[in-house]
């Protein structure tokens, strides 16, 4: 080896062996910074002459395992998903309250109801009436409170969406430019391996709010997409949009028609201006802001329809009297007859009929509106799954339902008015004719002297509960949050037990019935509520639905949870591997410094040496 070539080798390796105590010093300095990966040195022999003569860097690494990344970048939008979710759930359950507590809804009902048991033994004793009617109260009370809190609650997750979009737009705007700006760096440059550091810091932030997959190509730059396969970032930033609504009511729901829902969507704007509406798309399926739209567009509506259907059974139960149709011929035909005056928007007529052809028995719920705007109405309305639903214009009087009932059913069956408000229903008397099973109606009692034991007991905001039905929803939507007792009745606690001027003070028929059938009484309920199902629904007493609604919300806090926990062991199991892999072991840091000291005094004694020898060359 020449003088010079030995200079150039000893050159070489001072400079190699500087860039890696830097990197040393960094690790050292780094050891602590959150998402800092541990750099080492990779170092190639530059031959001459077929002999390696000097030593350069060609690049920095960074230690990580990127299987083990990837991995824990999607188990973290799992936890995400599943974190935000167990606390919301939480949350909720702090709004129903520990099981016998002095404050929850089943506490307050079952206070009710043994008011009215009380009531029931002492008709005449005032300090009963008052008992019940401030039991009810509370009742009411309870169930409007619930509401504002469920309701909080999604206001809450509206609130964290726009948080989670700004939070999500800044992370894709720096991954973009840390794309652009390793466009123009060498790896062996020690500020690209930095900048790799930073913008996996943003990726993972993006991948705790939506699951997304990294592509990388040669020139360390990345592609982000969703786990739908919508692309976010490449050199070019998307942006995500989100319009949050400042006031959220049970009304205030999502929808996928833009004209129908009331509530902010996200809508994702490509580089270039293509726009998504991320959510009617279900481009987002985990991370925080899956679990934010699920909470505030399913979990937390389907616990206030829950609540709502909690009041319309109070409401119901009490107010709604029932009349079967009467048996009924003319000449060759047969059928039922009913009274049908005093039917409100919501109320219904029930009618079946067997296709004699067939054997085939149909079952029809009537729902009577006061604006055709709704019509027509869907099957889902009625709890019941083996029933169409018809929804007839009430406004034009039982002339106008007769003509709206036969051009329905296109004779098979024939409608017709033969006095006052009756509605006669007969079969066509032909052969193969169709014959009618049963009648009867459905209607709202609205005074409390109305000669029975029916009552309107419970109001919404005053208004008779009828469940009428508008171009906003049904009259249920919301309810819990409106229902109270009837001022009327607050006004005069004795129409708790006289329903008309005859009925004794002592009378327990009233106080009876309306204990029987808040306690004892089958009601239907909505599959929509959660309870039951569309093909079978839930149909019971009120204090068993109360049971079913506070069992499936204990069932699912305590299922959020479990998952929580256990997603939360895979994520830190990954995490420590990663740490294990790519942190800062301060030990093994001081141990490569050693070895770089020894090869620093090794080239620098090398570079003497040549000194050495070059003076002793000059001095000949």
């Amino acid at each position: 080896m020449s003088l010079s070539q030995a200079l150039a080798s000893a050159v070489s390796g001072l400079r190699t062996t500087q860039t890696g105590i830097s990197l040393v010093a960094a690790n050292v300095a780094n050891a602590q910074t959150p998402g800092y990966i541990r750099k080492t040195l990779n170092q190639t022999t530059t031959a001459a002459g077929g002999a390696g003569v000097s030593v350069r860097v060609a690049g920095i690494n960074r230690e990580i395992e990127q299987f083990v990344q990837r991995q824990l970048r999607t188990e973290t939008s799992g936890g995400g998903y599943a974190d935000l979710r167990a606390d919301f759930y939480k949350r909720l359950q702090v709004i129903y309250g520990d099981p016998g507590s002095a404050s929850t809804l089943e506490t307050q009902f079952n206070n009710f109801t043994s008011a009215l048991q009380a009531l029931s033994t002492s008709p005449a004793d005032s300090s009963a009436r008052y008992g019940v009617l401030s039991s009810a109260q509370i009742l009411t009370q309870q169930l409007n409170g619930m509401t504002q809190s469920i309701q909080g609650l999604r206001s809450d997750a509206e609130q964290g969406l726009s948080a989670a979009v700004k939070t999500a737009n800044y992370a894709m705007q720096q991954i973009a430019r840390i794309n652009q700006q390793l466009a123009t760096s060498h790896s062996s440059d020690g500020t690209a391996a930095a900048l790799l550091d930073q913008r996996d810091q943003h990726i993972d932030q993006l991948s705790q709010l939506m699951d997304i997959s990294v592509s990388q190509d040669d020139y360390n730059q990345v592609r982000i997409f969703t786990g739908t396969g919508i692309q976010l970032v490449g050199l070019q930033a998307s942006q995500l949009s989100f319009n949050p609504q400042g006031t959220m009511t049970p009304n205030t729901l999502w929808n996928a028609d833009p004209s129908k829902g009331n509530l902010g969507t996200i809508t994702l704007v490509s580089a270039g201006g293509g726009g998504l509406d991320m959510i009617a798309n279900k481009a987002i399926r985990s991370g925080q802001i899956a679990a934010l739209v699920d909470m505030r567009d399913n979990v937390l509506p389907q616990a206030q329809t829950q609540l709502d259907e909690i009041a319309a059974a109070l409401a119901k139960a009490l107010s709604d009297k029932t009349t079967a149709g009467s048996a009924v011929t003319a000449g060759a035909q047969t059928g039922f007859q009913v009274d049908v005056g005093g039917l409100s928007s919501g109320n219904t007529i029930r009618l079946a009929y067997t296709d004699t052809a067939t054997n085939t028995q149909y079952k029809f719920t009537i729902v009577g509106v006061d604006d055709p705007n709704v019509l027509p109405l869907k099957d889902t309305l009625s709890a019941d799954p083996n029933d169409q639903v018809i929804g007839i214009d009430l406004t034009g009087g039982i002339a106008s339902i007769v003509s709206q009932l036969n051009a329905k059913f296109n004779g098979k069956i024939q409608f017709s008015n033969p006095a006052g408000t009756t509605l006669r229903v007969l079969d066509d008397g032909a052969p193969n004719k169709s014959n009618v099973d049963m009648l009867s109606a459905t209607r709202t009692v609205t005074t409390l002297s109305g000669g029975s034991a029916e009552l309107p007991f419970f109001t919404d905001v005053g208004t008779p509960y009828t469940g009428a039905m508008s171009t906003s929803g049904s009259q249920s939507l919301g309810l819990a949050g409106r229902i109270v007792v009837n001022s009327a009745l607050l006004g005069d606690p004795t129409k708790l037990v006289a329903y008309s001027s005859s009925i004794d003070a002592g009378d327990s028929t009233r106080p009876d019935f309306i204990y029987n059938r808040l306690t004892g009484a089958a009601l239907d309920y909505s599959p929509q509520s959660g309870v039951g199902t569309q093909g079978s629904p839930f149909s019971g007493s009120l204090p068993s639905f109360l049971r079913q609604v506070i069992s499936q919300q204990g069932a699912a806090a305590e299922a959020a949870s479990n998952l929580a926990q256990g997603q939360d062991v895979v994520v830190n199991a990954l995490q420590q591997r990663i740490n294990d892999g790519s942190g800062v072991n301060i030990d093994t840091e001081m141990a490569n410094l050693l070895n770089l000291q020894n090869a620093y005094a090794a080239n620098a004694r090398l570079l003497s040496a040549v000194q050495e020898m070059l003076d002793m060359l000059m001095k000949m």
